[in-house]
């Protein structure tokens, strides 16, 4: 039997390494089982937008969580590099969300200003002074948002960095240990089986993206959860093309240190397929290179998929389960896993010491179960 810890995550993702990395901090004993490796799902797959204004351009009940989650990240990277040794890649260019019909360009002053009146800085520019302030730009950009406080950040070394200031911090980082099964007592959660064993806790927390409900299903669940499958390419140039991420509705374009240009994503829902496929990668680059018309002479680098995961309402879980005391879910966070982690992390650390949220978890609650037959809570352990 394992050494019982105060807290046992399970997912080796941004979520629950951040999640990790801020109980570590405040003296908590946690566990990470991850059935693969750290980062080897969807954080690994990620951009790295910190984009709270592009993706939530108007009124949402996300918008006020992610730009709170966004301002974290200067003082978070320095902490993170302190601790662990663990660059995380924050770029702090900002991004430009691309008009690309006359219909953006209505749509978009009107989104300027209404988040000019919440006090983001957002900035419309001309055709002209977007391809002042980007000349690579292609003849079919009408204009642009300038948002200058979406930033970006390496997705896989986020991830490897929380999860290297959790261990050096004392947490347990165990990778290719698959959890088959939540034990219970009543209706208490008090630990979980693995390959290698029995581990005990004072809680458990889900943090295992779309891989989440094929756990809960061992209590009777199905936690309403789908895969999105997205497809990326990498190019790489001589010299750089962009400074700042370059944002549509239906390519983003992402510079990175290492000369790098991430090119993404396809939106494919309800599918565990990761195969990259020839169509996809194909409508990509036309957006790509319709927008960045000299993106052709790149030299192809790599291409790779992800299985993102969403919910029906678009809004992740979490927080702790309605019926099972011992028991909390951080899934859910569809594209923007890499953005929120900061906030999920300290959010469901306040949960585990019973303090006061440091944000509204009330949009985020998670489902009530429904049982069934051979699931009943019997009160013997399962």
């Amino acid at each position: 039997m394992q050494q019982t810890v105060d807290v046992i995550i399970v997912g080796g993702g941004v979520i629950g390494c951040s999640i990790a990395y801020h109980l570590s901090a405040r003296g908590i004993r946690v566990r990470v089982l991850e059935r693969n490796r750290i980062a080897s799902e969807a954080s690994g797959a990620a951009a790295g937008m910190l984009a709270a204004q592009a993706e939530f351009i108007e009124s949402a009940p996300l918008f006020e969580f992610a730009r709170h989650s966004r301002a974290m990240f200067p003082a978070l990277a320095a902490d993170l590099k302190e601790r662990s040794g663990v660059e995380i890649g924050l770029v702090q260019q900002g991004l430009l969300r691309i008009a690309t019909c006359e219909q953006d360009v209505i749509r978009y002053h009107a989104q300027a200003a209404i988040q000019q009146q919440w006090g983001e800085a957002t900035q419309w520019l001309s055709a002209a002074e977007a391809k002042e302030m980007e000349k690579a730009l292609g003849s079919d950009v009408y204009g642009a948002l300038y948002l200058e406080q979406d930033h970006q950040v390496m997705a896989p070394s986020l991830t490897q960095s929380y999860a290297k200031a959790a261990s050096d911090l004392g947490a347990d980082i165990c990778e290719h240990t698959e959890v088959y099964e939540l034990i219970r007592e009543g209706g208490k959660v008090v630990g979980v089986r693995t390959q290698d064993g029995t581990h005990y806790c004072h809680h458990v927390i889900i943090a295992s993206s779309i891989w989440s409900q094929f756990l809960l299903r061992s209590t009777g669940y199905d936690l309403p959860l789908y895969p999105v499958k997205g497809e990326c390419i990498a190019v790489k140039t001589n010299t750089p093309l962009i400074r700042k991420t370059i944002y549509t509705d239906d390519c983003y374009i992402v510079p990175k240190a290492n000369g790098e240009l991430l090119i993404g994503a396809t939106v494919t829902p309800h599918t565990y397929n990761r195969q990259v496929t020839v169509g996809g990668i194909l409508a990509l680059m036309e957006v790509a290179e319709r927008l960045i018309p000299s993106i052709r002479g790149a030299e192809w680098s790599r291409t790779w998929s992800g299985l993102r995961p969403q919910t029906p309402h678009g809004l992740p879980y979490i927080g702790r389960h309605p019926q099972l005391d011992g028991l909390m879910i951080a899934a859910g966070h569809y594209r923007n896993g890499i953005l929120l982690s900061p906030l999920t992390g300290i959010v469901v650390a306040d949960l585990v010491e019973e303090k006061e949220p440091a944000a509204d978890l009330s949009e985020f609650q998670i489902p009530s179960m429904r049982w069934t037959k051979e699931h009943q809570m019997t009160g013997v352990r399962s």
